[in-house]
């Protein structure tokens, strides 16, 4: 299976450092965050990935390279604006990526062997796609909670407060999924709403629960996230 890496947001959370750098690019545990995930996806048996880039687009691409330093064959395409990640999707199938893909944020750090069981559970269930599920860090702003019932997703946008699973940036989309990319309300473009609309059409979507996950939302975390590695020093 492809991936397609999602790597042009602006993270406005971060600024005033995302006004220099690509969020993907910034530190955790000392190391770039996309050179995390990418070393992940390839330990997961990823061979090829899209990665679709945007602001500082620059950066990831020179840090990622043609993908052999971590394994993988990549390739690039760029999102001009910020328009969602169902957008990203999108640009990345015009520019060459096929389904099933499991896609992901560029910006997120994922429980060490969490993808590759992510993608072994979604080969198991015979769904159409997956969404992952993570109850570390909790539902809260910019994490709506995911109503999961007998391992399967019913509500991608849950309104119930004590729900305990908040969706993670990694999902798998099959073939079945690409025409719920199109007429899509926004911009933004979202994957949410795909799913959404995927469920409702009464197609199977696996719901995995994966362990804990790490980003960066505001510039403390920077600190926060690398002060056990520069302890060691």
């Amino acid at each position: 299976m492809l991936a397609i890496v999602m790597a042009a947001g602006e993270g406005s959370r971060l600024r005033p450092l995302t006004e220099r750098w690509a969020k993907p690019v910034l530190p955790i545990d000392g190391r770039p965050v996309v050179a995390m995930l990418l070393r992940e996806l390839a330990a997961a048996g990823v061979e090829h990935a899209t990665v679709v880039t945007g602001q500082h687009a620059e950066q990831v691409e020179s840090l990622v390279g043609d993908g052999s330093g971590f394994g993988l064959d990549v390739a690039f395409v760029r999102q001009p604006s910020p328009d969602g990640s169902a957008d990203a999707v999108r640009r990345a199938l015009a520019g060459g990526a096929r389904l099933p893909a499991l896609v992901t944020a560029a910006d997120t750090v994922y429980t060490a062997g969490d993808t590759g069981r992510f993608l072994e559970v979604f080969r198991e269930s015979g769904a159409s796609g997956a969404l992952a599920v993570r109850r570390d860090p909790p539902p809260g702003p910019g994490r709506m909670p995911v109503l999961v019932r007998d391992s399967l997703v019913r509500r991608v946008l849950d309104d119930d407060p004590s729900n305990p699973f908040g969706g993670a940036p990694l999902w798998v989309l099959g073939p079945d999924l690409e025409p719920f990319l199109e007429d899509l309300s926004g911009p933004p473009y979202e994957l949410a709403e795909a799913f959404q609309r995927t469920v409702d059409a009464g197609l199977r979507i696996a719901g995995v629960e994966i362990g804990r996950t790490r980003d960066l939302t505001d510039p403390f975390d920077l600190v926060e996230e690398n002060f056990p590695y520069s302890r060691a020093f």
